[in-house]
């Protein structure tokens, strides 16, 4: 269905963004195409739909009329188009012809004989327009698939979605299209778990082929059967879900460690080695004056210069192995948080919403430091605003919401929305924090801002950039309760795990809203689950119960 050969691109003078790219994705095929952020993902695909042209190599669609259904990030329609204006583009035009073949119905039936053959042809076209029309905008599929993400029920413009909603409406219209052939850039974005589990589903009894990049690691393991990994400029396919591409790079890099080690050993045996006959030779050569041991320690020291030779010809050698790159961790230091009391967070009989309309009501809840809650829920039942109640951007409906004694709130907001986008990195962390310039740039350089990233726009960074630089600022100012509205949201699967490896050493108390499963399996020792007007608790820590 889909043949890439050989594809490369660059943007300027710089070294390739990738070279070489080769794969293919046939039916039943479901390819994950992943890669750190900037590795050029999101171009490939836009060379794949011919947004863009690539600097070497070809794409190929068999058949030439393959029907391919296009997901970019993001959904670039007008805000002031409803659902279903958005769902099905020829409504307006289907309502238009159904008008027209009930005005001309009407009127050939009260018509003088002399315009009645004119109104018979106008109703024959109008009723073949309204015929095609009506095949084009299949109603019955279109709300079948609002209803599976949860769309049905909406009656708004574009521009009042979430990006989760919109997300899920993009989809919705891709797949009302009934493709042959899927190129979805991040699908899972804002989709919470229960449209992540139908996207699933639908993807394993799609006939298709589909190539989707995704950060979602259950995502990947649950939905795809082959990997493409774009790293170094270049790109490897791996067969299998993401779980078998982690254990065959694993097994790799094992394998390499190996070999390095046991080619250092040999290196430090022959060094030894060459370093045993030479100090020999040295010294038998100066402590004696007899011409047999002399020439004796010559014959020792042109030895010993072999060896050195053999040693200089091994380390120059096509079989010495490079020592294997260590993945670039970030390094956050949590020294100094202030103290906090044993709980952080108290609800008390408290209902949260907007206007006079709550989403949750009864709410009684307490957090206790060092608690990790997440909180999991469809979207648009309420977990972004929960979360902004308890840091006290928005005012409870009724009851009670309090922060503990001595909590010092840092909030990661969803949309990345508290950033200037006219400032930059090293200016916004200067002023969440005393630090100089050459402090603030090494602080920055922790969390993977190099060269002249710091300088740059914060409008110009990507999501994955403005996260970590977001994270950077918690740390920096000292925040003892983390409250995280989707803060891996569009990060790369490296900086997930690096997250990940951040939050576990953080002494303090985080709430999050994540719809990453590895996260949540790996991280929470809480759950609250949001559905319905409801809150429950499930308590996965036994010892915080």
């Amino acid at each position: 269905m889909l043949v890439v050969s050989n594809i490369a691109k660059r943007f300027g003078i710089e070294e390739p963004l990738f070279n070489g790219v080769s794969f293919t994705v046939n039916a039943r095929e479901r390819v994950g195409l992943i890669g750190p952020n900037g590795s050029g993902k999101s171009t490939l695909l836009k060379i794949v739909m011919g947004e863009l042209q690539p600097d070497q190599g070809s794409i190929l669609f068999t058949p030439p009329s393959l029907r391919i259904g296009y997901l970019a990030q993001g959904l670039t329609v007008d805000d002031n188009l409803t659902i279903r204006e958005v769902l099905y583009p020829q409504l307006t035009a289907l309502e238009t012809a159904e008008v027209d073949v009930e005005r001309l119905a009407d009127a050939m039936a009260t018509a003088h004989d002399d315009a009645l053959e004119s109104l018979m042809s106008a109703y024959g076209e109008a009723l073949e327009r309204l015929e095609n029309l009506s095949r084009s905008v299949d109603v019955a599929k279109g709300e079948t698939l609002l209803a599976a993400f949860e769309l049905d029920n909406l009656v708004v413009q574009v521009g009042n979605l979430s990006g989760g909603q919109k997300t899920r409406l993009g989809l919705a219209a891709l797949l009302l299209n009934a493709p042959q052939l899927l190129i979805l850039d991040e699908p899972t974005n804002h989709l919470d778990v229960v449209a992540l589990e139908w996207l699933e589903g639908w993807l394993q009894d799609f006939d298709g082929g589909a190539l989707i990049v995704s950060h979602d690691r259950t995502f990947l393991d649950h939905a795809v059967n082959q990997i493409v990994a774009i790293q170094n400029h270049r790109a490897r396919v791996y067969v299998g879900n993401y779980r078998d591409y982690v254990e065959t790079v694993q097994s790799e890099q094992d394998k390499h460690w190996a070999v390095w080690r046991d080619q250092q050993t040999e290196i430090a045996r022959m060094e030894q080695v060459v370093h045993h006959m030479m100090s020999k030779a040295a010294r038998k050569e100066n402590a004696t004056k007899d011409s047999t041991q002399r020439r004796y320690a010559k014959k020792v020291a042109k030895r010993g210069k072999a060896q050195e030779k053999r040693l200089e010809r091994y380390l120059a050698s096509d079989e010495r192995v490079d020592k294997p790159q260590q993945t670039w961790q970030l390094k956050l230091d949590f020294a100094d948080l202030p103290a906090t009391g044993q709980d952080v967070v108290f609800l008390e009989d408290a209902a949260i919403g907007y206007g006079d309309t709550p989403l949750l009501e009864h709410l009684n809840l307490s957090m206790r430091a060092g608690e990790r809650v997440v909180v999991l829920g469809p979207n648009g039942h309420g977990k972004s605003t929960l979360l902004k109640t308890i840091i006290g951007a928005l005012s409870p409906l009724a009851g009670s919401v309090r922060l503990g004694a001595s909590i010092k709130v840092g909030y990661l907001a969803q949309e990345q929305d508290i950033l200037d986008p006219t400032g930059t990195a090293l200016a916004t962390l200067q002023q969440a924090s005393p630090m100089n310039q050459t402090e603030a740039r090494s602080f920055l350089h922790f969390f993977l801002f190099t060269g002249d990233n710091p300088l740059r726009p914060i409008a110009d960074l990507s999501y994955g950039e403005r996260s970590r630089l977001m994270l950077a600022l918690l740390v920096a100012q000292g925040s003892n309760l983390l409250v995280l509205d989707e803060p891996i949201n569009h990060l790369d699967v490296p900086s997930r795990e690096q997250f990940e490896q951040a939050l576990s050493s953080f002494p303090g108390s985080v709430l999050a809203v994540v719809h990453d499963r590895y996260f949540v399996d790996k991280f929470a020792t809480t759950v609250w689950h949001v559905r319905e007007g409801e809150l429950t608790v499930e308590i996965r820590d036994p010892m915080l119960a």
